[in-house]
């Protein structure tokens, strides 16, 4: 398959897990790559990924504005346009019961899972709108209906908002803006933790009961595989889904979050 040949393709949260493997298979099937993260692991996939195609690696801090703005005037500089916006920053930092969060770790998930996103759709509008082209596909999750994570899942509410407003906004001037909500998905473990704090006992209860309740909710009874997330991912930026904007397509074996 060649779905993306020539087409210039930013991948956020690119150095591991679901973020990683799209950014692989864009470059498998001829996007040109535009790899970015906070961790200097990103600059892996140059090694990796280079030889097979046209590949840049970027550090950057996407809570901040500044910081997604420079990163589509890179990528615009260097490949001369933007086709693709895989946004894929976030994550639960805690998992507790939402009555023992502090007033900082709830602005802290929401910082991490709903501005990068927010920032990133800003950022890249203008190269878009220019060109009056583009895909943006937003990683959202299952977990807006779940337990013990009620900051990121508000935050994932506000990326399925921002996901329907932002279509209804650009889809009569070219550009489709569609998200997946990933359910459990079985990954290698985090080379750089979300957070490095050791769990207590009490933690390590409230984050079983996470995992309980979305092998639960999943009429499959599992996690999913890195490779099903992204197939849905990749499938929503591509011209296959070229008649699809403004969904939120839940990825958790029959888990509709």
């Amino acid at each position: 398959m060649n779905r993306f040949t020539h087409k210039v393709a930013i991948v956020t949260g690119a150095a591991q897990g679901i973020g990683r493997r799209v950014a692989e298979r864009l470059v498998e099937e001829g996007a040109r790559l535009v790899a970015v993260d906070r961790s200097d692991l990103v600059h892996e996939l140059q090694d990796e990924l280079g030889r097979r195609g046209e590949v840049l690696t970027l550090t950057a801090d996407l809570e901040r504005f500044a910081e997604c703005e420079r990163v589509v005037a890179e990528a615009v500089n260097r490949f001369g346009r933007l086709d693709i916006l895989i946004n894929n920053v976030g994550g639960t930092i805690w998992a507790k019961p939402f009555e023992h969060y502090a007033e900082h770790e709830i602005e802290a998930e929401v910082r991490r899972s709903l501005f990068p996103t927010l920032w990133c759709c800003r950022a890249a509008l203008v190269p878009m709108l220019e060109q009056g082209s583009g895909a943006i596909v937003n990683v959202s999750s299952v977990a807006t209906r779940g337990v013990n994570r009620v900051p990121y899942g508000a935050a994932k509410g506000g990326v399925n908002a921002l996901t329907a407003c932002l279509a209804f906004e650009t889809a009569e001037r070219g550009i489709r803006v569609n998200a997946t909500a990933p359910g459990g998905t079985e990954a290698p473990p985090r080379r750089i933790p979300r957070n490095a704090a050791e769990q207590s006992a009490e933690e390590k209860v409230w984050y079983q009961q996470i995992v309980d309740q979305t092998v639960q909710s999943s009429l499959m009874k599992r996690y999913g595989t890195i490779d099903e997330q992204a197939g849905a991912i990749l499938f929503l930026a591509s011209d296959d889904a070229s008649y699809i904007t403004g969904v939120t397509l839940p990825v958790g074996g029959g888990d509709l979050g």
